[in-house]
């Protein structure tokens, strides 16, 4: 491993956990050059499934188009940062479950309504109005009540 600080390439582990979600090792390592520690992580790499666009297109999946889509509904919404990263992990694991390589973006859309659900009851009527392309107040209306 490549030292941050002076571009040495041998450092040592120095200490080894296991990180608070289970799902990477994290590692102290010291350079043997300049002394100075710094921490990396391992985890699994895993492939994640392509995306069916409604118009029949394939995209990669990409981790921060969910996250900024999850992040524009509950913007000035009090829900917590460690909250959110949780809602994608979830989504991310239902990904991997299903099993398949191509997975459509509207079954991603109901994922990232059902999580804005339990988080945000706004966030979730802000993103469903714009997920379902309400025109009509009753549309809203229904779905506000349907929340309630």
């Amino acid at each position: 491993m490549k030292c941050p600080f002076c571009s040495h390439t041998e450092t040592q582990v120095v200490e080894t956990r296991l990180s608070e979600d289970s799902t990477s090792i994290r590692r102290r390592r010291q350079c043997a050059a300049c002394e100075k520690r710094f921490t990396t992580y391992e985890r699994a790499e895993l492939l994640m499934p392509a995306v069916v666009k409604k118009d029949g297109r394939r995209v990669e999946y990409e981790v921060g188009k969910l996250r900024s889509s999850l992040n524009l509904a509950l913007r000035k919404r009090p829900v917590k940062t460690v909250d959110v990263d949780t809602a994608i992990a979830r989504i991310e694991e239902n990904l991997f479950t299903q099993g398949s390589r191509e997975v459509p973006s509207t079954l991603i859309g109901e994922w990232v309504m059902g999580e804005l659900r339990k988080l945000d009851k706004v966030a979730y009527i802000r993103y469903a109005s714009v997920y379902r392309s309400f025109d009509r107040i009753e549309d809203f209306k229904s779905l506000v009540d349907e929340v309630r």
